[in-house]
């Protein structure tokens, strides 16, 4: 089974703490690495966590609010100073060109590789990045400012041949060709082993939906119907339901809420309010409407399965 695994690099909301960052997260499909927001110190967290940043070449911001991604300058500096010569791709809204090329202007920097930006539409389930093994779609989120997040989707992989049947059955090269091409196999004895049998079994798609910053809103409940592991913002307790709904933001209760109508598998909760030393109450508010809810952790990975 491929690579699909979250690692947290920032959980924290607007104002950062000593022990927590702004929100930046990476996933690992099948070793492409997405990068999904870059709030302040996310450069520190990949070099502190051990993560190669230069294999990241897709980066998705939700919004233009700086605890998502005001350490862009930063990364796409270093990028450029380790010698970087790849293309690199902003999934953003399109504001974000004209911020980090006046950034460029203004410091005479010119790096060394391109940068291609592919603006936000505020389309739901617009796909915006496809290739061979993932697709990711966009999800209109109700926050102060335009916001979108994002779910991605592991394709399946095509049937293949199983490499205990090559082993166990000491098949030759024209017998594996006859298989692939939906053959059966006949041993000596006459005996025939259907090509089932020599198959391996088709992977089932697994799928990630990031919903970053946005109030309560089931509108988006057909658009991470049923997926594997749902990150959600918790910014706060439900005893500040009346300020959550003046910020566009979310109690744990609701995320919870959310999670069980939805039908997801987990239910990941971040971007704490900096009020928040102790996390134990947002994560027993979540569980106690959805049982199977996890908190986002700085440094911690989730292996996302069925």
């Amino acid at each position: 089974m491929q690579n699909f695994e979250l690692t947290i690099l920032g959980c924290s909301s607007a104002t950062p703490t000593s022990k927590r960052n702004p929100t930046a997260q990476l996933l690992n499909i099948a070793e492409r690495f997405f990068l999904i927001d870059c709030g302040e110190a996310t450069q520190i967290q990949l070099r502190r966590f051990k993560l190669k940043f230069q294999r990241i070449n897709h980066i998705f911001i939700s919004h233009l609010h700086g605890d998502h991604y005001l350490g862009l300058m930063g990364l796409i500096s270093s990028m450029h100073l380790l010698g970087r010569t790849v293309d690199l791709h902003l999934y953003c809204p399109a504001e974000l060109q004209e911020i980090i090329e006046i950034q460029f202007k203004h410091s005479q920097s010119y790096i060394k590789f391109p940068i291609v930006y592919h603006a936000h539409k505020y389309i739901n389930n617009d796909i915006i990045f496809e290739d061979d093994r993932v697709e990711v779609s966009t999800i209109v989120l109700n926050h102060r400012i335009p916001c979108c997040g994002f779910v991605f989707k592991e394709k399946a992989l095509l049937p293949s041949i199983s490499k205990d049947a090559i082993h166990l059955f000491q098949l030759t090269v024209e017998e594996i060709i006859a298989i692939k091409a939906g053959g059966a196999l006949v041993k000596r004895s006459g005996e025939v082993i259907k090509n089932e049998v020599l198959m391996s079994k088709p992977n089932t798609p697994r799928t990630y939906a990031y919903c970053s910053d946005t109030c309560y809103d089931e509108r988006i409940i057909e658009y991470i119907k049923g997926v594997d592991l749902l990150y959600h913002e918790a910014t706060f307790l439900q005893e500040m339901e009346s300020r959550a709904k003046e910020t566009f933001h979310t109690t744990a209760l609701q995320a919870g809420m959310m999670a069980k109508k939805a039908e997801v598998k987990q239910l990941m909760i971040g971007h704490y309010s900096a009020r928040y030393k102790d996390l134990q109450p947002l994560l027993a508010e979540a569980k106690s409407v959805f049982e199977n809810t996890i908190l986002a952790v700085e440094g911690e990975s989730t292996i996302v399965d069925h």
